[in-house]
């Protein structure tokens, strides 16, 4: 191709402050997310006073509206115009009411009547879940639109994935820092302190990290062509977009087996192992998946995106069915085998992202439009589903089975630990690798996509320029 088609459709690499600017809202979500679903509820259960069931009516309606919210607010970004961008006006603005909601939500007032508390929560929560989207679906959004190179995209994919991952770690890590920081009490006023600083710290992180975001990169104009595409012709367009659908299938099928021992490892850890360290194992898993990515990314570089998310994949499931034998008292071949797992962990989080670049840019060939928020949207749906299937799933069958709350569990019980923890995720993970095995684009089939793109381009450029 020639070198002025390239820079219309902007190839160049990414400095790494550039990879780091993009990526860096990625860590600050994380931070003030996770807890969300970690701490949380338990913070407004028992110090703040809200009833449990009532709690648990208000999240699923936040889930809820996150789905819905996802697929509008991505057709929204894709079709915004203005002298600011399509993506940028909505981290800017979100963002400010995102910092603010987080800090209310972690911070309730002191003295408040259970219908009260669950009256702030419910605001909190579902103001969150609203200016979330708003920075989150934009700013993923905005990713496909940085470069088009093939490996590039890896690269940049791979820095905000591993800041998403540290996000995860350290929110997982902070508030026992905290506490122990802090000399905190273990009682209400140790609590609401905590997560007063939790607050103070990352909250106005979310804002720093997407303003610079903003600030850091120009949106290039919109190039039109062809008449506006509703939202329900985008999904039909969509659904026909056949590399998008098998990498969805393969990812959400993943996703389900992730979502598994996820779920399970507290009860893993304490049932089977005899251990009182669930930690210490993710810590681990996270860390080794954050160190080994680059070493993916230069993988990707040389045997493709497909290949190495393939042999990823093989890595992450294959010493971790080694797990299912595992007995009390088999802390470190756990450790060893969590290790060899989390090699390949970064890489099956981090390479689809880079293949989702390439099958938007599949459906500007298909339908000359840039529909990367629509695509966002769905694909942030089948993320949710797939963690709702497996959290639903792994506690709903160890409940049939017998689990019963702080007591020496049966051997039934024990054996269905095992098998939804380490057969279960591993059976997914295979079924995923199966269907990724018909994805077709690589790096010649992607070139070919962008040469079809840069003709149709130029053609409704002359069209429009025409007397």
């Amino acid at each position: 191709m020639e070198l002025g088609v390239l820079d219309r459709l902007n190839t160049s690499p990414l400095t790494w402050l550039q990879k780091t600017a993009y990526a860096s809202p990625g860590l600050a979500l994380s931070l003030v997310g996770v807890p969300l679903y970690v701490y949380i509820p338990k913070f407004y259960t028992d110090v703040v006073g809200a009833p449990m069931a009532v709690l648990g009516y208000i999240i699923m309606a936040a889930r809820i509206l996150d789905g819905v919210l996802d697929p509008v607010v991505g057709y929204l970004s894709d079709s915004t115009q203005s002298r600011f961008g399509r993506r940028r006006p909505y981290m800017a603005v979100a963002s400010t009411a995102l910092a603010i909601v987080v800090y209310l939500l972690y911070n309730p007032p002191s003295v408040v009547d259970p219908s009260a508390a669950a009256a702030w929560f419910a605001a909190c929560l579902l103001g969150l879940s609203v200016a979330w989207t708003l920075v989150d679906v934009p700013w993923e959004s905005l990713g496909p639109e940085l470069t088009f190179d093939y490996h590039e995209r890896t690269s940049l994919f791979a820095f905000r994935d591993g800041m998403i991952l540290a996000g995860v770690l350290f929110a997982v890590s902070t508030p026992t820092l905290l506490s122990w920081l802090f000399q905190l009490p273990v009682n209400a006023d140790g609590e609401r302190t905590k997560y007063f600083w939790f607050a103070l710290l990352f909250a106005p992180l979310v804002l720093a990290t997407s303003w610079w975001c903003v600030f850091m990169f120009r949106e290039r104009p919109l190039e039109k062509s062809g008449k506006t595409m509703g939202l329900l012709t985008g999904l039909k367009y969509t659904w026909n977009n056949r590399p998008f659908l098998i990498l969805l299938i393969s990812y959400t099928v993943a996703g389900i087996g992730a979502n598994l021992p996820a779920t399970l490892i507290l009860y893993y850890v304490e049932h089977v192992l005899g251990s009182q360290r669930p930690e210490l194992f993710l810590i681990l898993y996270i860390v080794t998946g954050i160190i080994f990515l680059p070493g993916w990314v230069a993988v990707s570089r040389r045997k493709g995106k497909k290949k190495t998310w393939l042999t990823a994949m093989a890595l992450n499931t294959g010493p971790f069915i080694g797990v299912f034998f595992l007995g009390p008292g088999d802390e470190v071949i756990y450790g060893v085998l969590t290790f060899l797992s989390g090699i390949g962990f970064g890489a099956t989080v981090a390479i689809p992202s880079a293949m989702q670049a390439d099958v938007i840019d599949y459906d500007e060939m298909q339908t000359g439009r840039r529909r990367e928020g629509q695509y966002i949207g769905i694909w942030s749906i089948m993320k949710k589903l797939s963690s709702a299937v497996g959290m639903g799933l792994a506690l709903a069958i160890l409940g049939r089975a017998g689990y019963v709350s702080n007591a020496e569990q049966s051997e039934y019980v024990i054996y269905m630990l095992r098998i939804l923890y380490a057969l279960a995720p591993a059976i997914c993970m295979i079924l995923s690798f199966m269907i990724a095995l018909a994805y077709p684009l690589d790096e010649d089939k992607h070139r070919a996509i962008l040469e079809t793109i840069i003709k149709s381009r130029s053609e409704q450029v002359a069209r429009d320029t025409a007397p």
